[in-house]
């Protein structure tokens, strides 16, 4: 960002004003946690805006009036795989070839592809709204799963969940708009969080029901292993296992082939830059989209997966407090595996709302402040994306916005950095703890 120089400024020299203005964000969001009747503005305000978006996506999502003729988002998506279960011919949504003209006969002759490559595990979890029409079905769902990330949020947050609101505001829009997952993934990690310390049991269960998207689980299984979460890692091992024979009586083992050639497929239109990568928030989009081969993206993303597993090692050996080296671990799980996306931030907001209180301490005000607009930056860039192709509906699709940047895996790439910065800074603040110390009693 540039300085700017206000016409009293001695030359050379850098602006107050700009001093001034770099932390406002930080203080003005963290000056709600010290105001009640704020606080309570800001969620009444931010709650009663996610109200609305989710009742007019649902009309939407119902093909309610000029609705009628439109795209495919990504809930319809669930919902065609849904009666695939009860069809008995599930393995087929995961050739690309017959998934494909599932989706054009459901959007009437015309859709962008949206590929397959979820474990069976979750196709069974959407069996049920096979039995709704779409728009109710997306209703409950996102309703549902809101509920429940809110809920885990705010007892995270507490005092601070307004503020997390508010940097999270894009990304829970974006995720309500296309009525993916996000809000069942952040809840499941929430919940592991919640329950790592007294009630590993739980934790198990909840790290294992993210059986559905298992590269967002890697840093907290990561964590808990080097914490000695011995309980909860077994229960996770368990609930997968379980999980998969029970797939694997209700589909057939050739199940796990058909998935398992998804993901072959998916790698290779991920390789050659098939998907909306503008809308993913990995490092290998941000640098693909960037001009760089899909190779060297490949191993500019194994690098920042490698740097965030280490933040998660170097906060759990060194001494930091649990609660900030769980939420950088949750901060950085979405930072791990190439296939990422805006709709995926939700759990970031997890992360931010364990490590504030830390955050707080060890960061400056500058620091919180370009954590903070770096979160919404991720969010919102996604978001402006999308409003921007919801106007070039029935148009022709402008071949530009195929190398738009990707600017949200610049902004987590960023936000790593900074990260790695403070976890740093903070083992030489605390003293190493013996691992016996650091266990619940």
């Amino acid at each position: 960002m540039a300085v700017w120089r206000g016409p009293a400024d001695p030359p050379g020299r850098p602006s107050v004003r700009f001093e001034v203005a770099a932390a406002m964000l930080a203080e003005t969001l963290e000056q709600v946690r010290l105001s009640p009747s704020k606080r309570t503005t800001y969620v009444r305000f931010a709650l009663a805006a996610l109200a609305v978006i989710v009742s007019f996506k649902a009309f939407w999502f119902a093909r309610w009036g000029s609705w009628a003729t439109r795209e495919l988002a990504d809930f319809d998506a669930f919902h065609i795989v849904a009666q695939r279960v009860w069809r008995g011919d599930l393995d087929q949504v995961y050739h690309f070839e017959a998934l494909l003209k599932m989706q054009m006969e459901a959007a009437g002759g015309m859709t962008s592809f949206m590929p397959w490559t979820y474990p069976p595990q979750y196709a069974l979890l959407l069996a049920p709204f096979a039995f709704l029409p779409v728009g109710v079905g997306y209703l409950l769902f996102t309703a549902a799963t809101l509920a429940l990330y809110l809920v885990a949020l705010r007892a995270i947050a507490g005092a601070n969940f307004a503020q997390v609101l508010v940097v999270l505001f894009p990304a829970l829009a974006i995720t309500i708009g296309c009525g993916q997952n996000g809000f069942l993934t952040g809840a499941l990690i929430a919940l592991v969080c919640l329950n790592v310390d007294g009630r590993q049991w739980l934790a198990g269960l909840t790290l294992g029901a993210m059986v559905i998207k298992p590269h967002l689980a890697i840093a907290v299984g990561v964590y808990l292993l080097a914490t000695r979460r011995w309980i909860a890692l077994a229960t996770a091992a368990v609930v997968v296992l379980a999980s998969a024979l029970l797939c694997t009586l209700l589909f057939g083992w050739q199940i796990w082939i058909a998935w398992l050639g998804s993901i072959r497929e998916s790698a290779s239109y991920l390789e050659q830059g098939f998907y909306p990568l503008f809308r993913m928030i990995s490092a290998y989009a941000a640098l693909y989209m960037a001009g760089f081969p899909a190779s060297a993206a490949f191993w500019g993303q194994v690098a920042v997966a490698g740097l965030a597993l280490l933040a998660v090692l170097v906060g759990a050996a060194r001494g930091l407090s649990s609660r900030f080296t769980l939420g950088v671990t949750v901060m950085v799980s979405v930072m791990i595996s190439p296939y990422a996306y805006d709709y995926d931030l939700p759990i970031l907001g997890v992360g931010l709302a364990l490590a504030l209180p830390d955050l707080v301490r060890i960061a400056s005000p500058r620091e919180r402040d370009v954590a903070y607009g770096l979160i919404l930056l991720a969010g919102a860039y996604g978001l402006l994306q999308s409003a921007r192709l919801a106007m070039q509906f029935g148009q022709k699709v402008d071949l530009d916005q195929h190398f738009a940047p990707a600017i949200g895996g610049f902004a987590l790439m960023a936000l790593l950095v900074l990260l790695l910065q403070l976890v740093w800074r903070g083992t030489q603040l605390a003293p190493v703890v013996p691992e016996a110390a650091q266990q619940p009693s």
